[in-house]
């Protein structure tokens, strides 16, 4: 079975994208892969320094996030957008772990990309930042992301999105990323 780890670039309670991680968990085990939901709050990291790195290595935290994703086939991030980019917590997360050099982290991972905001673009600019990152670490990103615009009125009491069509589309997205991510953990 392709195991999947997903996760949201925000640790705040109430987060939109927390929220939309949750639902494609849903769709990723729907598509017959065994989702891994993980909260980033729970591998705090201290800000990148590398003065920091050079006096005490690699966080902990940040070793024990780069062996869960060791494990899984494929990573799926629910990214909120700020600035018009990543939030800072993830770009903190992904800059410690790429500071792992003695097995590798990344390589041979695909990835599919979430997002979710309150604004009309739906956080489709962070995307675009967050996968140039991803590419730069070597892993594969789908072509294909799932955005959600006005995301605060989105949600259903309970949790599930209230339009069909776009529920319809993220269990595509997900889908797909199952896909590619059995096919390529088979070859």
């Amino acid at each position: 079975m392709t195991r999947i780890l997903c996760f949201a670039g925000s640790a705040r309670r109430a987060s939109l994208n927390r929220k939309l991680a949750g639902l494609a968990v849903e769709a990723g085990r729907k598509a017959g892969a065994e989702v891994t939901l993980i909260d980033l709050g729970d591998f705090t990291l201290p800000l990148y320094h590398g003065d920091l790195e050079a006096e005490n290595g690699v966080p902990p935290q940040a070793q024990q996030l780069a062996a869960l994703i060791r494990s899984h086939a494929g990573l799926l991030i629910a990214s909120p957008e700020n600035n018009t980019s990543v939030s800072a917590l993830l770009k903190n997360t992904l800059d410690w772990i790429s500071r792992i050099k003695d097995v590798p982290v990344f390589q041979g991972k695909v990835a599919g990309l979430l997002a979710a905001s309150p604004g009309a673009f739906g956080g489709v600019r962070g995307l675009y930042h967050l996968r140039a990152i991803l590419n730069s670490l070597g892993v594969d990103v789908i072509a294909q992301q799932f955005v959600l615009p006005r995301a605060s009125a989105a949600f259903g009491a309970d949790g599930h999105l209230l339009d069909a069509r776009q529920a319809e589309q993220l269990g595509h997205v997900v889908a797909r990323l199952v896909d590619t991510a059995a096919r390529l953990s088979a070859s």
